[in-house]
């Protein structure tokens, strides 16, 4: 109805993980995109109201889904799928029965030709264009990622080694305040279930296999982000919209109105400066000349980003540009070590309130580098030879 497609609405808009996602720059809320139109379509391909010509191309809508799912994240968004629908199907056929119900209403073969012919040409592009991408992208993203404790391969993030099962505090975290209604809201609508049961056949169930297929996938990966319970979160906006009721107005409007006026908190918070600790953009910001930077140990994310790619991290004074003025940037203490071990001429700049300091250093001469001799702090703003 109207205002179940509403609810539903309000609530993904109001869910904390969704609403953060949509504005970030991640390939996750496109896979929930695909994730939604495979599991849309393969329901109603199952459930087969139509003739078998529209219920084929229901589930060929699944299908299509499935291979844009594959573009956006990879072959993660097909285990989420075989997750959540082959044991919703042995509840509603047995084991054996699933089997046969894949066979008998799903194009199964025509299906996956259709999804290879979508999604496997960018593939064979990709791996054409930057050789090993495939090795990278299959085994290093999707196997490594899972089984490798503190997995360092990502060459665009940073793993999150985190305790096996944190997947599952993540989505009561991540998917607040509606990952706290729904429980509350099930048990208080029990009866409603039963007669949701008995208009839509199976769908609850459904919506709970899709839901926490995601989370099962995850439950025994250490390398996880919050993000990854996005592609089961529609499913969280369709249970409560299958619950609420029209006495419910009231307080779902004041609990829809959480999320917006803490986000406007954090907002200004964040504005009054605190945004600044955790990026790297003030230091840039802070850089007005051309000159190259070097990172000394880690090199988060936002000092590629801010620095257009040109901030290179290096672990050997030598391997840097010292021919001219050149900036050195990490913690105070490890920068001021390579600066003393190299008997370089260089000025702390004045960046506040940064987890990592940033030097100004003079161009370095052939001999100090052969013979580097020792430095004296003038102060402590100031190294010099």
């Amino acid at each position: 109805t109207g205002q179940s497609a509403l609810v539903a609405a309000v609530v993904l808009a109001t869910c904390g993980i969704f609403s953060i996602a949509a504005g970030a720059v991640m390939t996750d809320i496109a896979l929930t995109l695909a994730m939604t139109i495979a599991m849309l379509g393969f329901y109603l391909c199952w459930k087969g109201e139509g003739s078998k010509r529209i219920n084929n191309a229901w589930g060929y809508v699944g299908f299509i889904g499935l291979a844009c799912g594959l573009l956006a994240k990879g072959p993660v968004a097909i285990v989420i799928m075989v997750i959540a629908v082959f044991p919703w199907l042995a509840l509603q056929h047995g084991l054996i029965g699933a089997f046969k119900a894949l066979w008998q209403r799903f194009p199964i073969v025509s299906g996956l030709v259709l999804m290879m012919a979508i999604a496997l040409p960018w593939y064979i592009m990709a791996e054409m264009a930057t050789p090993g991408f495939i090795d990278y992208f299959i085994v290093g993203e999707h196997f490594k990622r899972f089984v490798v404790s503190g997995w360092e391969g990502d060459l665009y993030g940073s793993a999150h080694d985190e305790a096996r099962g944190m997947i599952w505090v993540f989505w009561i975290q991540a998917a607040a305040p509606w990952s706290i209604v729904l429980p509350i809201l099930a048990f208080a609508r029990r009866q409603k279930i039963k007669e949701q049961n008995q208009t839509n056949s199976g769908l609850f169930s459904f919506l709970i296999c899709w839901l926490i297929s995601p989370l099962l996938l995850f439950t025994m990966a250490g390398n996880i982000l919050p993000a990854y319970v996005l592609p089961g979160i529609p499913a969280l906006g369709l249970l409560v919209a299958m619950l609420v009721v029209e006495k419910d107005k009231k307080w779902f409007s004041s609990v829809a109105l959480v999320l917006p006026v803490l986000l406007m908190i954090a907002m200004v918070y964040l504005n009054l400066g605190k945004a600044n600790e955790k990026s790297d953009r003030i230091i840039f910001n802070h850089i007005e000349d051309d000159a190259p930077s070097y990172y000394i140990g880690k090199r988060p994310f936002s000092g590629q980003f801010y620095s257009l790619g040109q901030a290179k991290k290096i672990t050997d004074i030598s391997e840097a540009d010292t021919s001219d003025k050149f900036y050195l940037i990490g913690k105070k203490a490890e920068v001021e070590s390579v600066i003393a071990q190299n008997a370089l001429s260089c000025v702390r700049e004045p960046v506040e309130k940064q987890k990592r300091a940033l030097f100004s250093c003079k161009p370095m001469s052939p001999t100090a580098v052969a013979e580097p001799v020792a430095v004296k702090i003038l102060d402590e703003n100031a190294i010099s030879l």
